[in-house]
């Protein structure tokens, strides 16, 4: 298996030691993309080996100085190769800071930062990088060709190394390195080690979506269920540090007895995913149900039921619906999971389970501390800076910012420097259009909230930036189908109260009063300690003539604010979520007539 791979990446085996060999490549690029490909061969190889024959490999890979003696390689290049391969988890690759320097911008893979690290006979520290197990299982499987970059001779080395090393029951260790030298010094390479018997371990966001069960008495329905699974493991996959068994691993699995536990240690994944699909006439009902799998315990379910009127549309929607309430249940789980020295991840995850619980200033401060501690911890994180930037901009936008400008000024700075490292993330691009929002550029936010959406269709915050964008735009017959559609891709988010509000804003500004009335009033429900919920609630009231009720929650809004936005109309006008009206006459119009006059019959003063 492993000397195939070699040859087709065009590697060649210099030489066999008795307990390994020695192999060398073209290209850096090549050594990594053989490795990884090996790596995810070895897990779908093994599934149906007894427990006591498996092999793991440790492998890792150095670029260095090697030095040429007939067909060896010897030198500092291979000795760090060969170190990196035992910091290797079983199954897994490590590469020095060199080898992910180099394929960093022309490989979509994560490297996950294990620090400086002193090995043996080598001066000075390495700095060394794990290659993350999404990256290892997001590979086409064994058998389907793989597009190789095109060469750009002037920028790769000549000449690169890799040692894979593989112990086997008899200890034998493999080494992988590369072609053509020049001269008796050259760049070198790759190393890695495995063992026998040893249980992968979990990433912390780790699942595999087994093959949903066709409950319908039509076994030609199998189709959908089977487009079921496809899709959810796509979706899961976009999922910021998911790591998602692919499909063809998780389809060995169909109408086998299912034993959880042993799943999640054959295949080192915490979380196993396990479903059936129904359909009756037109009628199409989805169960799913989340099982932790370290323990055997069931940590959610839920049924979804559709209309099969358009086949392509019912599945999209069901599959869009649990990928997003997934993401929300696995965040929570791997968030209450405790650590005696947290991560940088750990962090990331601490926050974003903050974000599901209700919006106050108190939360949203969490948020902003959990942040920075992640960021401290990796000052390059793209997620890291792309989710304090979110949270900084987002506190100004729904008026719970102490210092607005300091905090939009900061998260335009993060958000480009995430953007400038990460271009293709949905994420990235959807808190850039925020902070345009919040600059009340609302034509330059709307192109990043569509490229957001393209990026990843299940992005229901992209849909409510746009929508909000395109109010403020004019276009505000636009915003509540846009609306809408966040709410069926994640109806029990708990963020639901945003979108809410915002079909209530629209029908207020079209002097729907009463409609405005029930979709205020149920954001006000779903987060009690939003303040501009509270403000267009009492404009709503007292245009309804309840001043008593108006003059209420004009009150709260002040006290949430905890500053002097609600203190009067020009204070208002001044606050950045309400800036740009004026340059959109109609908008502004609709404003004047409505929200504005609600909110001076509750008795807010001009000035």
């Amino acid at each position: 298996m492993v000397n195939p791979k070699i040859a087709e990446h065009r590697g060649r085996i210099v030489k066999n030691t008795g307990d390994g060999f020695l192999a060398e490549f073209p290209s850096v690029v090549d050594a990594v993309r053989c490795a990884v490909e090996v790596q995810r061969r070895m897990v779908g190889r093994e599934l149906e080996a007894p427990e006591e024959r498996r092999i793991r490999f440790r492998i890792g890979i150095n670029l260095g100085d090697v030095i040429a003696k007939g067909d060896d390689i010897f030198g500092d290049g291979v000795n760090i190769a060969a170190r990196l391969q035992a910091l290797a988890e079983p199954g897994g690759i490590c590469v020095s800071g060199v080898v992910r320097d180099q394929v960093r911008d022309r490989l979509d893979y994560t490297f996950e930062d294990m620090g400086e690290q002193s090995v043996k006979n080598i001066a000075r520290p390495v700095r060394v990088y794990a290659l993350s197990r999404q990256s290892r299982a997001d590979l086409p499987m064994a058998g389907v060709p793989i597009a190789l970059p095109r060469r750009r001779h002037s920028v790769v080395p000549p000449v690169t190394a890799a040692i894979v090393a593989v112990l086997a029951i008899a200890a034998m260790v493999w080494w992988v390195w590369p072609p053509t030298r020049s001269s008796p010094t050259t760049p070198a390479a790759v190393a890695a080690t495995t063992s026998v018997a040893q249980p992968l371990i979990a990433p912390r966001l780790s699942i595999v979506v087994l093959p949903f069960t066709n409950l319908s008495k039509d076994p030609d329905q199998q189709y959908f269920a089977d487009g079921v699974t496809e899709n959810l493991t796509t979706d899961l996959s976009r999922i910021a540090n998911m790591f998602v068994i692919s499909r063809n691993t998780a389809f060995t699995y169909r109408n086998k007895p299912v034993d959880t536990k042993q799943i999640g240690h054959d295949l080192g994944v915490r979380y196993v995913l396990e479903g059936s699909v129904q359909r009756s006439g037109s009628q199409v009902r989805v169960s799913a149900q989340l099982i932790d799998a370290g323990t055997d315990t069931h940590l959610w379910a839920d049924r979804f039921d559709g209309d099969m009127g358009d086949l392509f549309l019912a599945q999209n929607e069901v599959t869009n619906r649990l990928a997003n309430a997934l993401g929300v249940e696995l965040i929570a789980a791997e968030a209450d999971r405790p650590t005696d020295n947290p991560d940088a991840l750990d962090y990331i995850l601490r926050g974003r389970a903050a974000g599901l619980k209700a919006r106050t200033r108190e939360s949203v401060a969490q948020q902003v501390s959990l942040f920075e501690h992640a960021l401290a911890l990796d000052p390059q994180s793209a997620e890291a800076q792309t989710l304090l930037a979110s949270v900084l901009v987002n506190r100004v936008l729904t008026w719970m910012s102490d210092s607005v400008a300091p905090d939009v000024a900061r998260a335009e700075r993060l958000i480009n420097q995430a953007l400038a490292t990460s271009p293709p993330s949905a994420s990235a691009h959807y808190v850039k259009g925020a902070v345009l929002r919040a600059q009340s550029r609302w034509q330059d936010a709307i192109p990043e909230q569509e490229t957001a959406l393209a990026l990843n269709r299940n992005l229901w915050l992209a849909l409510f930036e746009l929508a909000y964008c395109k109010l403020r735009a004019g276009l505000i017959d636009e915003v509540i189908p846009l609306v809408e559609q966040a709410i069926r891709l994640s109806p029990r988010d708990p963020g639901i109260g945003y979108r809410y509000f915002q079909i209530g804003q629209v029908h207020l500004l079209q002097s729907r009063t009463d409609e405005a009335v029930v979709w205020l009033e149920k954001a006000r429900s779903a987060i009690p300690g939003v303040p501009n919920f509270r403000g267009y609630l009492a404009s709503a009231y007292a245009l309804r003539g309840e001043t008593q009720r108006a003059a209420a929650e004009l009150a709260e809004a002040r006290r949430l604010s905890g500053n002097d936005i609600f203190s009067s109309i020009a204070h208002l006008k001044a606050a950045p979520a309400f800036a740009g009206v004026d340059g959109v006459p109609k908008i502004h119009a609709l404003f004047e007539a409505t929200f504005l006059a609600g909110l001076r019959k509750a008795g807010m003063p001009e000035e």
